[in-house]
């Protein structure tokens, strides 16, 4: 059993799925070539991660171990569904970039391995920690990566926040460069995969040298 402490450490950084237990890549390298798509999807990916969590806690007992992957799997559908219907309704042209990958949060490892890893085995109060404080690691990395990728890309942050605040998104929009040309690299899919290596360098070189002390 983890006490609250250890489970947010754990979320954020000491087991942080993007950038420890590595799962949930597809998603995060795909959609993070600006700062809104990242915030969209963490945010729905940490809603899925909250109530499957709470949902697999409560019902641990009742679940038969021979089909608990199917059940687990049935329970993280629903929530996406609920998910897909709430952004259609209210943010439907940020639901249309993100396209494929919000019915793929489903398939995402680091949700199926929180409810089979903690969910089944803990209380409900430290399962909802749990799923918030691994969606919040897990969305401060796409927030991060797709930080960096907007700006070297194109030069701005928070561009299209309108998609996700509306107008008052307008407001947020800053070109960082002037007249840039832009950096094709940053927005393709191996600038994902060069920019999730360096925040892992950089996780892993922090780590290292915190033991060193």
């Amino acid at each position: 059993m983890c006490n609250y402490n250890k489970i947010i450490k754990n979320g954020l950084w000491n087991n942080n799925q993007a950038l420890v237990a590595i799962l949930g890549l597809c998603p995060l390298l795909a959609v993070t070539n600006n700062i809104v798509n990242a915030v969209g999807l963490g945010l729905a990916t940490t809603f899925v991660l909250v109530m499957s969590n709470v949902t697999v806690s409560i019902f641990r007992h009742h679940i038969s171990k021979e089909i608990r992957i199917p059940v687990f799997v049935l329970l993280i559908a629903s929530f996406v569904t609920i998910v897909e219907l709430i952004m259609q309704s209210y943010f439907y042209d940020l639901y249309l970039i993100l396209g494929i990958f919000v019915p793929l949060i489903v398939t995402n490892c680091a949700i199926l391995g929180r409810a089979e890893a903690f969910a089944s085995k803990n209380t409900w109060d430290k399962s909802i920690l749990d799923g918030l404080m691994m969606g919040i690691g897990f969305s401060v990395v796409l927030i991060i990566l797709g930080a960096m990728r907007e700006l070297i890309g194109n030069g701005t942050l928070f561009d299209k926040s309108v998609l996700l605040l509306g107008d008052f998104g307008n407001t947020l929009s800053i070109t960082v460069f002037e007249n840039y040309q832009g950096t094709l690299l940053a927005i393709l899919p191996p600038g994902a995969f060069i920019g999730l290596g360096l925040i892992i360098a950089m996780k892993n070189k922090y780590d290292l040298k915190r033991k060193k002390l």
